[in-house]
């Protein structure tokens, strides 16, 4: 059992780690400003090493304070099949005969749009690759998104204001394009089988909704960035033509990459499926680009660390939530979706007995709508920030940026939840 004065140390340590999101951008200052210790400061300025950094504090406070066994059966007893998913599937998504098949798609759709192809390209990953999010999932779409917009948006001589603003459409866009399916997008999946939410009613409540203002969020953005777009590719190499891949190599990664997606609540399955994908890399390297390992395990080790603090915060997150009225609770769960996991805030709604139908939706809706917010609102959001960092100045993605950047985005998402 975990007492009281644990509790209470592991939200107070939630809340540095908040805090600390919000200053990783002056840390990164800061390794400039003293070269001696620029590996520290560098080191914590990486926003995908917060909550992990904290989350082993919180454990060694709980050694120290209730013993080691007892903090060792708490970071045991967490789930971590999320994390283990996203390494996995953010791998096999940007490696190169995925990302040239996807590039190759996108490309003969863009050259068939009326406007100029640099235009429908920004469109399409911005809008249809987040909406491709209902079947491959969401951090499979926000990986090959950002890949993909990386050298078009995400790059030096962009306003910095307006890479900002791409960036919390994208993340909108993503947290919300998973809703076309009951499957994809991990705030869902928290209530789907309890609340006996199929896809048909994830599409007939709230995907064709989240798809209209996932196509008026990619159509502003575009416009807004219609002046500083170049038709460049993801990497040095041009991973639009799949000439150099052959189709099997290309099918096999397919048939992976599906295969984790389907077994993506069984970690010792699609685990098993990523050493076969190593090994075949491997076999055929002359095929392959380098593969993000060191990216995904960041992101891995983001977001089991905001497993092991966030799952010591229903105490205080749970009453908030079983205590609103149904727009309250649509309008709080905006809000605390930004500051905790919109999965974490949907499963505590999960748990409250004979809650209203309506309450239900506005929960969830909220939930999706404010997971663009902050870089913790959603699970794909650090793979998004671990892409695209490079960039930004300082190559850091300044929290108060983001929010900034996606208000706009989350107004569009709560007047379709709201108003459609």
């Amino acid at each position: 059992m975990i007492d009281i004065t644990i509790e209470a140390i592991a939200a107070g340590i939630f809340a540095v780690a908040l805090a600390h999101t919000f200053a990783a951008k002056q840390f990164e200052r800061l390794s400039h400003r003293f070269p001696r210790h620029a590996g520290l400061f560098h080191l914590l300025g990486e926003v995908e090493i917060v909550f992990g950094f904290w989350a082993m504090v919180l454990i060694v406070l709980m050694a120290l304070s209730s013993g080691g066994s007892q903090a060792l059966q708490y970071a045991e007893s967490r789930n971590y099949t999320e994390p283990l998913f996203v390494f996995v599937v953010m791998v096999i998504a940007a490696s190169k005969p995925v990302l040239a098949t996807v590039m190759s798609l996108v490309n003969a759709i863009a050259r068939l749009l009326p406007v100029q192809t640099s235009l429908a390209t920004a469109w399409l990953g911005l809008a249809a690759v987040p909406l491709l999010g209902s079947l491959v999932t969401e951090p499979a779409a926000m990986t090959i998104a950002a890949l993909m917009l990386a050298p078009q948006i995400f790059r030096p001589h962009v306003p910095e204001g307006l890479k900002y603003f791409a960036l919390g459409v994208l993340f909108v866009n993503v947290s919300i394009g998973g809703t076309l399916t009951s499957y994809a997008a991990p705030p869902v999946l928290m209530v789907a089988s309890t609340w006996q939410w199929d896809s048909a009613f994830m599409f007939a409540n709230f995907g064709w909704k989240a798809a209209v203002a996932v196509l008026v969020n990619a159509t502003v953005a575009t416009v807004l960035l219609r002046n500083h777009l170049r038709p460049a590719l993801p990497g040095n190499e041009d991973l639009s033509s799949t000439e150099r891949v052959p189709l099997p190599v290309v099918l096999v990664h397919l048939v992976l990459l599906a295969a984790v997606v389907l077994l993506a609540h069984h970690p010792v399955a699609f685990l098993g499926l990523f050493l076969l994908f190593l090994g075949f890399t491997q076999a055929y390297d002359r095929h392959q680009s380098p593969l993000i390992i060191k990216e995904a395990l960041l992101v891995g080790f983001f977001l089991a660390g905001l497993v092991v603090l966030g799952g010591m915060q229903q105490w205080w997150l749970q009453p908030i939530v079983s205590g609103l009225q149904p727009l309250a609770l649509f309008i709080g769960a905006v809000g605390l979706t930004a500051i905790t996991d919109n999965a974490a805030l949907t499963y505590l709604g999960s748990l409250i007995a004979d809650i209203p139908e309506q309450s239900k939706y506005m929960l969830v809706a909220g939930a999706v709508a404010g997971g663009g917010l902050t870089v913790i609102a959603n699970a794909p959001n650090p793979a998004g920030v671990a892409l695209l960092k490079r960039g930004f100045a300082d190559e850091t993605v300044g929290a108060a940026g983001l929010l900034l950047g996606a208000l706009g985005p989350t107004a569009v998402a709560i007047a379709a939840f709201m108003l459609l």
